[in-house]
């Protein structure tokens, strides 16, 4: 909403050629409008090559009307006294710039956002026209959103032409930037230059950063970085060689930070003989510690071990904290490539006894968490230990990391070791530390251990809080425990702990009745208690739940919501709707947001295409939904889902389609591919028995059309399918693509294919097959037993009625 009154605000300034664009090119030269700098005609609009090339003298602004620029042009500069001359007005207007820039930093987000949303609307060229005409005074993040912008938009242009213009009007911006005092960043002139690297405009780059360095030869390092990948890009080896020998011209600090930046730019794109010809020639004790870091950071690749070590004895031998140096072995070892944690403080611990050196509590803190961020939470645990033996410090920050991820890897039993340790150094817990540890003892309804660390958090002077006594309501609530969550609620009022936003989200969302709603929410506003967008969120899901729509949609029209907030509270609404049933109006919103310029939040996506009905539209539908998912994980879980509707409806080549998406999506991760694929094949195989020659197509298509090569588990379940539609042909053809696919047969595939044999009622074969079947394992004789009787008694039955019927009727005869 606050958009379309933006541009209903400022429709009134956009000029009719941008409100009904023209088709001809004249449309994109229109849309520059009042820029500062502009080409010197129309012909050479989409000419990058010749704005960069062109001289100061050879620029000059659009030719427009007198009249209508005294109305309109609201001036980008300050009004400053006529009296100050020239160079002086220029200093004024930058000192009054970076002051701009000071102030007004906490509204750069927003702007960014606003910019992104303006442009989408209006393209880049009419963005800075409507912008100017507003008298909108730009700070310098305004402007790089702006630039960023453009760059974007010509990354996905149509043609050069389109492309060409886009970044016409970021250089354009870029420039006016320069003429209004602004300091250049990286975050400035960093797109333009990563385009023109991926485009290999040597020649645009070379004039563009001459420019740069003109205005500021400080930058000299930092476009150094830029300058190495634009050559290894366009893989010139002569000008990569010519870098890396002219570093030793250099003097005092450019010398060492243009062979950082280089080094850096050599890393990340593998140039091993290189990255070995600056390693040997370099002093590594004339670095910085920020410099240290970074090249330390990319040592870790095999060939450099040497150099790791050799670095390491000489910084040894300079004048600097030991924790430093046991720093840079940590950030060294974390940075080797596909090494296990187990391996990481193997090494770790290996480089500190070989080089004499005395590991930190800082490096060791940093290890802990390394390991919980891989969730070995035993293993961090062993390091707590490692550090009490070492007589090293330890901190109760480091003990949070380990309670975190104890929680995401279902270790709750270990939240006791944790608190023995607590009291075993006579550490301090906080308030949050005991809320952590009350959670867990919850998860694993060790109710009794969350009450007892309630009381021990009295003991020791803390005030419980109301998100204690959450935790423990959580634990009743997933329980259904009713009864207790209202123990909970007077235990809070005997303690004298007010509840607060999040107990009042718990109760709300748990009601029954939109009486209980309604009282809670009373009690709750006469409480003076905010109203957070969780409450707001509770509110949405309860009505619901208790199938009063109408009120869970007039809960946006609260005036207390949040703008920042209103789009995420409108997708739980979405989902909420979705997951009742009610499509129509979840897809209403669903389309509003679209037109506000906003996205849907990815569980509100996951949830329409869930509960979406089969009817002619649904597979756009559902195809329209899964292109509005940016997240990755989200996005192959709304494919699958849609994959699993055109197995469920057969609709065989929008599921090739994806399948190639998801391939190119996780290409890097055959394992991930493979569990991926296997859920394509289960579909197939729970669904009903006309699903076989669809999982036959589909088996096709993988292989002549994307060259991919079924796995077991594939073919598992396609087998299994031909065991439900006991199609004996299918099954043949199946058996022999596991030859075919380089598996050899296993006891599962014996099994169904024994299975397959005896449901098409081929005895025979099913019998010499049931020979070939290891039968060792009781399971597996007891799965032949139960495929011999709930087929072979289906053929008895049936030779005995044939019998029958032949001897009646010869009894008739």
């Amino acid at each position: 909403m606050i958009l379309k009154k933006f541009f209903s605000k400022i429709s009134q300034y956009v000029p009719a050629s941008f409100k009904h664009p023209p088709s001809s090119a004249s449309a994109s030269a229109s849309a520059a409008g009042y820029l500062v700098v502009a080409p010197r005609s129309e012909d050479s609009f989409g000419d990058i090559s010749s704005i960069l090339q062109q001289g100061a003298g050879d620029r000059h602004p659009h030719r427009i009307d007198e009249s209508s620029q005294r109305e309109v042009e609201v001036p980008w500069t300050p009004n400053l006294p006529t009296s100050v001359d020239a160079s002086n007005r220029k200093k004024e207007i930058a000192l009054y710039r970076r002051q701009r820039f000071n102030s007004s930093t906490h509204q750069n987000g927003r702007f960014s956002n606003l910019m992104e949303m303006c442009t989408s609307k209006l393209g880049g060229g009419t963005t800075v026209e409507v912008f100017k005409r507003l008298g909108n005074k730009s700070s310098l993040q305004e402007c790089n959103a702006l630039i960023q912008k453009c760059v974007d938009e010509a990354r996905v242009a149509s043609d050069e032409v389109v492309a060409g213009k886009h970044m016409q009007i970021a250089f354009q911006v870029f420039e006016s930037l320069k003429e209004r005092g602004f300091p250049l960043e990286e975050q400035t002139y960093g797109p333009y230059l990563e385009y023109l690297i991926d485009m290999g405009m040597t020649e645009e780059f070379s004039s563009f950063c001459r420019d740069i360095k003109k205005e500021n030869p400080s930058l000299l390092p930092a476009l150094g970085y830029y300058e190495m990948r634009l050559w290894i890009r366009v893989n010139d080896k002569e000008k990569i060689q010519e870098l890396c020998n002219g570093i030793e011209s250099h003097v005092g600090e450019n010398k060492s930070m243009l062979r950082v930046k280089y080094l850096l730019a050599l890393f990340e794109n593998d140039r091993a003989e290189e990255i070995e010809q600056l390693l040997q020639t370099m002093d590594i004790t004339k670095f910085s510690s920020k410099d240290l870091v970074r090249i330390f950071k990319c040592l870790g690749r095999p060939q450099l071990e040497s150099f790791a070590e050799k670095f390491l004895l000489e910084i040894k031998e300079r004048d600097c904290a030991a924790e430093e140096k046991s720093n840079l072995i940590y950030i060294y070892v974390v940075g080797i490539p596909n090494l296990a944690v187990e391996d990481v403080i193997s090494k770790f611990r290996n480089l500190h006894t070989k080089l004499e050196m005395i590991p930190s509590s800082e490096s060791y803190k940093e290890l802990i968490i390394h390991s919980c961020n891989s969730l070995k939470v035993h293993v961090a645990l062993e390091l707590v230990d490692e550090m009490s033996e070492l007589g090293l410090e330890f901190k109760l920050d480091a003990l949070h990391p380990i309670l975190q991820a104890s929680i995401t890897s279902c270790d709750f039993n270990l939240v006791h070791q944790i608190y023995l340790i607590i009291n075993r150094r006579n550490l301090s817990p906080t308030i949050e530390t005991f809320r952590i540890m009350i959670n867990l003892c919850v998860r694993m309804k060790d109710y009794e251990g969350a009450y007892r660390m309630l009381s021990d958090s009295k003991e020791m002077n803390l005030n419980p809080t109301a998100a204690m006594y959450n935790a423990i309501m959580v634990g009743y609530f997933r329980e259904k425990n009713m009864s207790r969550v209202s123990m909970v609620l007077k235990q809070m009022k005997e303690a004298k702990v007010e509840p607060d936003s999040q107990t009042f989200s718990l109760l709300i969302t748990n009601c029954n009745s939109e009486d209980d709603i309604n009282m809670y929410y009373k009690e709750m506003t006469q409480s003076r208690i905010q109203v957070t967008k969780q409450v707001f969120m509770a509110l949405v899901n309860a009505y619901a739940a208790c199938g009063q729509f109408e009120k869970a949609k007039q809960v946006l029209l609260d005036g207390g919501i949040p703008i920042k907030s209103s789009n995420e509270i409108k997708s739980v609404l979405v989902q909420a709707l979705a997951s009742h049933g009610q499509l129509f109006d979840a897809f209403s919103i669903f389309e509003e947001i679209k037109q506000d310029g906003y996205r849907l939040e990815p569980k509100a996506v996951i949830s329409l295409i869930e509960h979406l009905q089969a009817d002619e539209d649904a597979l756009s539908k559902l195809l329209l939904l899964l292109d509005t998912v940016e997240d990755p994980n989200y996005w192959c879980d709304g494919c699958l889902r849609t994959i699993s509707y055109c197995v469920r409806y057969k609709h065989l080549r929008p599921a090739i389609n994806l399948i190639e998406q998801l391939r190119d999506q996780v290409c890097t991760d055959e394992l991930t591919l493979e569990v991926i694929f296997d859920k394509v094949f289960y579909f197939i195989a729970e669904s009903e028995s006309t699903s076989l020659q669809f999982g036959l197509d589909l088996l096709h298509a993988m292989k002549s059309e994307l060259d991919l090569t079924p796995s077991r588990k594939c073919l598992d379940f396609l087998l299994h399918a031909c065991v439900s539609a006991k199609d004996l042909q299918s099954s043949l053809f199946v058996w022999k693509e596991y030859q075919a696919a380089g598996l050899p047969y296993n006891i599962i595939s014996f099994l169904r294919m024994y299975q397959a044999l005896l449901a098409t009622g081929e005895l025979k074969a099913a019998k010499i097959l049931e020979r070939k079947i290891p039968k060792d394992d009781l399971h597996v004789r007891s799965i032949i037993e139960a495929c011999q009787s709930t087929y072979l008694k289906k053929t008895d039955g049936n030779r005995v009625t044939k019998k029958k019927k032949k001897k009646e009727k010869n009894n008739i005869m």
